[in-house]
Parts: C-alpha cells; structure tokens; sequence
C-alpha cells in the first residue's frame, strides 16, 4: 500500500511538471479575471485548490509553496492551498464559534484570542443586536490575526440534552436558533471575513458522528432542521457553508446534490462555496457532483482521484471548474488576497470586556425565592462549595474551545467584588484540585464534605455558594450521569442547604453548565439558582456581577428543563449511554445496523422540546423562555395592525420594580385545525426591552409574514398556510401567556422541490 501511494504521488508530481500549458503570459488571479485563471490551471492544480491542505506540514515531499503555508497562522484549522504560479494565495480557516480557535503549536507563535460565551449562552440573551456586537469583535479578532473565514456558528438544534455539542448551538427553537445566527453572521462578516455556517445538516449527535444515518421526514428537516440554515442563507448570505458528516436518509450530507444544489443553491439562493466538515464524507467525485467544492483538509489520494476521475473520464472537467471557480470567488473577497496588513494585535482588554457584559446577559436566573439575589451588604463573608468554584468551566472542548489568555474562577470574581471567601473551606478545595492547572478544562468530580466542616462553615460565615459543573465537548455524547446529580453532589446541595438554614442563613447554586441538567428532583432546597452556562474568560467576573448586583438577569431558556430525560420523545431514538468504541466517532466503515449508532429514526418529527412538552402538556422543571430577573414587568394589552399581509403585534412593557432590568417578549401563535397536525404553538417572533429603569415603559413591535406561519405538506411538497384565525400569544415564556389577540389570515401554497424524501424502508 504504501509503494502504491509512493507511485501515485510521484505520477501526481510528474503529471503537474508535464501538464502545465506553455503560455507567454500566465494571468495572475484578480477579482474580475477568474475564468482567465481556471483555463490556464492544470487539473492538479484544481485539485489542489479543492482538496483543502491536507497536512502536508507533515509531509517531507510537499511542495516548498504548501510548506510555507502552513507558517502562516499556525494551529489555525485549515487552510486552502496556494497555487502561486496563477497568483492564488493561501487562505486561513480558523474554528469558532466562542473565539477565534488557533491553537498553540510548539516553537511557533501563540495566539491568545478571547473566550467568548458557548453560543447556548449567546441564545439566552435572546438580543440579537448584542449577539450581533459580540459577532463583530470575535471577526475583528481573527482578521487581525490572518484568518480568512471563521469556521462558525453552529446552527444545529439542540435535538436531546446529551448530544455533545449542544454547547456550540442555540437552541431547540429554528427561529430563535435563526435569529441568531443572521446576527452572528452579520457580525463576523461586518470585518470582511467570512463565515462557515455548520454542520449542514441534522447533525444532532456525536456517536458515530461520520457514519451515522440519520433518518428523518422532508416536514421535519424542513420545519426545524434546515429552517436556521435556511434563515441564515437568505437574510446573511454567509461566505461558506460546511456540510456534516453523518447520512441524511442513506446518502452523505457532502455527498447529496439535493441537499447542496437543489435545495442549499437553487431554492434559497446561495451563493457561496460548501466545505466538507475535517475528513467528512467518503467519495470525492460524488461530493464534487453534489456541488461541495471544497475538501477540507483532505488528502493526497483524494486529490489523485480527481485527477484521474477527470484524465478517465469518470469526472466532468466541467464541474470541477465550476467548483473551483465558486473558491476563487471565495479567496478573492479574503483579507489576504486584497493585502490586508494585519496588526496581529487586537485589543485584548478592551474584548474582555465585552465578554464579560455579554456574558451577565444571558445568565438565567431560575430561582429567587425571598429575594435571596442579590447580595446584600450583609452577604459579606460567603463559604464557597463545589469543586468547579475553583476552577470555572469557561466552555467546551474540541473545536469549539479557545487558547484563551486565562480564566476567572468564581473565587477570583467574588474577590474583586470585596466578597470575603471562607479560606479554611477554600484550602479544601484547592488541595482537592491541585493536580489540575489553572483552567484546564476537566470534568471535576465533586468532593465529599464532611457534616462537621458545613457546620463550622455555617457558624462562620453569612450565606453559602454551591456551584456544580459540567464540561462539555465534541467526539462523544454526554451520558446520563452527566444530567443527574452524582450521589455526592446531592448530599453536598442538601447537607449545605439544610445547616445553613437552620443558621437562618440562604444558599445559592451557582450551574457552570454547558447543557442541560436534571433539576426537579432538589430546586427546592437553595434559595435561588443561577445558571451561568459556560461564560468564556470572564465567566467568574460575570457571575459575580449578577450575585452582587451590579448586572440583573435578563436571560431566558433557549431550552426546556425537563423533568428527566425520558420525557423526551427522542430519547427513544437516541444513543443513550450507548456502550461503543469511542473510535466510533471517526469514520471507520462499519456496516452493521446498530439502532442510534449506525442509525437514528427521528420518530418525534416535528416534536422537538418545547413543541413536545407544551403540546402534550407534561410537567416541566423550567419551560421554554423562561427567566426571572431582581424587577418586574408588566405587560399592556397588545394590539395588532398589517402592513399587506404581514402581522405587526405591539405591546408595551412597564418596568414595575425597584431596579433597572431588561425583558424578553416572546410571540407564539396558536394555528387552527387543518390537515395537517401541529403543535399546540410555536414561536413567531421575539423582542427584548432596552435597560428599562423603575416606571420606565417600552413598545415592543413583533411582526410575522404569512410564510413563517405555514407548515410543510409532504404529500403536495409545499408550505401551506391554512386560511382561519390564529391566536397571537404575547408571553414570558412558553407557558406564561400575558395577552392575545385573534387574526384573520388568508389561505396560501408555495411549492418547492420534492427533495430528501425518507428511504422506503421507513415510509410509514
């Protein structure tokens, strides 16, 4: 095998000497010449430039040119590969979505970029305009480090609360999960950098992840798994497009023309270029054909078999020119080809603080009971429990971690807010963790705490912090035990909450999560809970602000808190605890049909979260849309009016509390029967107050087309909007409707393409 790789690299080799046409003037790439330059390109030059860069810094036979490429902004994901005798640069493609991910690689230069919050944090804040402002700095960064395109957001939806990388997505919502990825977007593209929108599509878990068929309804891809990307590609127009690695009914995302032309190019409208996901697929002239254009970060036989495909005929010249001229479109539009001069300098301090404010913003706070939040000037001296007090988890791991310059614990954070921290409780838990460095991103197994040392605590000091913490990370769905509290975490949260209350002293638990956890079975023990989520470099600073209050709440869930994990109907369906290699998460050609290993059925359909449990009306822990904040609102009577066909709901909200505080406003619509079956609402549309000080009101203004209103008829391949009236629900929370109007809405079809139809095994 390995004479035969030789052979081929060598014919490669001998072929691009041989091959390149004799021409007086070689054209150099510019902006309006790329046609010039396909012509003059040798096909191993296109194959090249498709097959991404393909390590080839570990490879002693590369050219000197791709050699040098990978100097320019190590540890960077990927690059595309220069093919400098047309004049086409190297272009960088860093990860995303908290930052921008170049990690360090020994003896080169290091890049510290700032850890932002996961994007489940970024949704909490339901601001679309901060999601923005946070998109703009998080671009600055990369361009002025050198990258080119920045591989995010993730806009896949948050399917079950143990797929693995529920952390770098929204939302269970497609329009929340929308919303905010146009801002993201938007913001990144705002520097002249692109963006790589990912992972297109339905990639909703970790196991297996680049083998796994995924088998699921052309109505549910089409009203919850595409409509974010859907969203993102009409309203943002994103440079790039990243295709998934799993199976989208039998046939390969990167691999599925339906998918990447008729649907992504023909019907939405796109006009970028579609990267695979690192290593993804398995044939490279069927991705070619499906109109994925680039290979990322490919290999030299995947190359060889471009070139062979087109010198047999087995692959259409023409269609690896139309791919490669969708990149040159890209690299043209890039900072490097236009010469930006990077200042390889961005400011630091200045994004640390933009960090930190967004972070305050999507912190939710699930419990206050007796306004134990926050802080008084009597909560001085404050014992801290939980192993992760000491150690915050600042966000996941894999391509969505950052090599960020430091992390503030929540110790760190109390302490410059002049909180006073137990030292005997912290000695203990600083010599429990003294073999992990400082923000190592580990999972902490919590520590047994002795009855004796809670009770001196107690005695000793005002209030008590619990914080428990959850890792969380690309390659491997979480188990179930990461949902429930271990044995000991229970005993920690009750023995603490049970001493300090008899001292007539409050507790407060403090989630550094990156997912859901159970919660039912102990929320009414403390006194108030705050989710921080995983909050990026600040995340200490942050979650003092909200504690202390000098930040009010104003996050809300992008998720339900369910009960526990089989109230999900995809638990049915999904691969829980499932005991496999973990080498499984790398493509490894197995054939077997492993039930949510090899294949998962998406029974629920449409029933996804919220649309489930409101539907089916099941007991929640915390709903959808829910948060509480240190004031309190009050909602007008809304009203209605259109402009056309479109539906404009305004309501004013009065800020009727003692502090200034923010509200989200949520607008579900209650659709009437018709012939096809539906939740019992979904969300339309959504807003957020400015800072509203105390008596301070705000018209808020939702607007809905008559499309967003339709539902996909698989029968007739069309959206259809039924004719009747729609209830508009103005509302705190999936479940806390503040007033409503009823609305006349006329009958409406658009036909689309007949597409990703499900395989005949599984047609009901």
């Amino acid at each position: 095998m390995t004479i035969l790789k030789t052979n081929i690299i060598g014919l490669v080799a001998a072929a691009m000497i041989v091959s390149v046409p004799v021409s007086a003037k070689i054209p150099k790439l510019k902006a309006n010449n790329i046609d010039e330059v396909i012509k003059a390109m040798t096909i191993e030059e296109k194959a090249d430039l498709i097959v991404g860069a393909r390590m080839y810094h570990q490879d002693e036979n590369a050219a000197p040119h791709i050699k040098e490429s990978w100097k320019v902004v190590p540890g960077a994901a990927g690059r595309v590969n220069p093919v400098p005798r047309v004049g086409i640069p190297c272009v960088v493609l860093s990860d995303g979505p908290a930052g921008c991910g170049i990690l360090p690689v020994e003896g080169e230069e290091n890049y510290f970029c700032t850890h932002f919050p996961i994007e489940t944090l970024l949704s909490s804040t339901w601001d679309v305009d901060l999601v923005k402002n946070v998109g703009e700095v998080i671009g600055n960064e990369a361009k002025e480090y050198g990258v080119d395109v920045l591989l995010a957001p993730a806009v896949n939806i948050h399917r079950h609360p143990l797929c693995g990388r529920n952390f770098e997505y929204f939302s269970e919502d497609p329009l929340l999960t929308g919303k905010m990825a146009v801002a993201y977007v938007d913001g990144v593209q705002s520097n002249d950098i692109g963006t790589s929108v990912k992972h297109f599509a339905a990639n909703n878990q970790e196991t297996n992840r680049m083998n796994n068929n995924t088998i699921v309804s052309p109505r549910a891809l089409r009203e919850i798994y595409l409509k974010a990307f859907e969203m993102v590609v009409k309203e943002s127009q994103p440079w790039t497009i990243m295709s998934s690695y799993n199976r989208i009914n039998n046939v390969y995302a990167s691999e599925n023309p339906e998918l990447i032309t008729t649907l992504l190019r023909d019907e939405w409208g796109f006009k970028g270029a579609v990267m695979t996901d690192w290593w993804g697929g398995a044939d490279g002239a069927a991705q070619m054909i499906a109109g994925n254009d680039m290979i990322e970060p490919g290999t030299k036989e995947q190359a060889a078999h471009i070139i062979n495909g087109v010198k047999n005929g087995t692959l259409d010249e023409a269609i690896v020119d139309r791919n490669v001229r969708r990149i040159l479109e890209l690299i043209v539009k890039t900072p490097r080809f236009k010469g930006y001069k990077y200042a390889n300098n961005p400011d630091m301090k200045a994004h640390a603080a933009i960090t930190r404010q967004s972070a305050t913003e999507g912190m939710v706070l699930l419990k206050n009971d007796n306004q134990a939040l926050p802080l008084s000037s009597k909560d001085r001296n404050v014992a801290l429990f939980g192993a992760v007090s000491y150690n915050f988890f600042s966000g996941g791991t894999g391509s969505g971690d950052i090599n960020r310059p430091y992390v503030v614990s929540l110790l760190d954070g109390l302490k410059n807010q002049h909180i006073v921290v137990d030292d005997n409780i912290k000695a203990i838990y600083q010599a429990y963790n003294k073999p992990k460095e400082q923000g190592e991103q580990k999972r902490v197994e919590e520590m047994p705490m002795d009855t004796a040392i809670i009770k001196y605590a107690a005695q000793n000091n005002d209030m008590a912090i619990i914080t428990f913490g959850r890792i969380s990370g690309e390659y491997i769905d979480r188990v179930s035990s990461d949902f429930f509290l271990s044995e000991t975490e229970q005993e920690l949260v009750k023995n603490v909450t049970r001493i300090f209350h008899n001292e007539n002293k409050k507790v407060v638990v403090v989630l550094n999560i990156g997912g859901v956890i159970e919660t039912q079975s102990w929320k009414d023990m403390p006194d108030a809970i705050l989710l921080s989520w995983q909050a990026g470099q600040e995340g200490g600073n942050s979650v003092a602000d909200i504690l202390t209050g000098h930040a009010n709440p104003s996050g809300k869930l992008p998720m339900t808190f369910p009960v526990t994990l089989s109230d999900h109907w995809s638990s049915l369906n999904f691969p829980i605890d499932q005991k496999i290699d973990r080498r499984w998460s790398v493509k490894t050609g197995l054939t077997h049909d492993t039930k949510n290993v090899d294949y998962t059925v998406y029974e629920e359909g449409i029933y996804v979260g919220y649309r489930w449990f409101d539907t089916k009306d099941l007991q929640v822990s915390y709903p959808f849309g829910y948060g509480l904040s240190y004031t309190t609102f009050e909602y007008g009577r809304p009203s209605v009016k259109r402009d056309g066909e479109k539906v404009i709901i305004e309501v004013a909200i009065k800020n009727t509390g003692k502090v200034a505080g923010k509200e989200v406003v949520q607008l579900y619509v209650e659709a009437p029967p018709g012939k096809l079956d539906k939740p019992v609402h979904e969300l339309k549309s959504f807003g957020k107050t400015k800072l509203l000080q105390p008596g301070e009101s705000q018209m808020i203004t939702l607007s809905v087309n008559p499309d967003d209103l339709a539902s996909f008829d698989e029968e007739t391949s069309a959206w259809v909007t039924d004719g009747g009236k729609y209830k508009f629900v103005v509302a705190a929370s999936s479940r806390n409707p503040r007033g409503d109007v009823m609305v006349d809405v006329s009958p409406s079809t658009r036909k689309v393409n007949n597409v990703l139809n499900l395989p005949a095994a599984f047609k009901k």
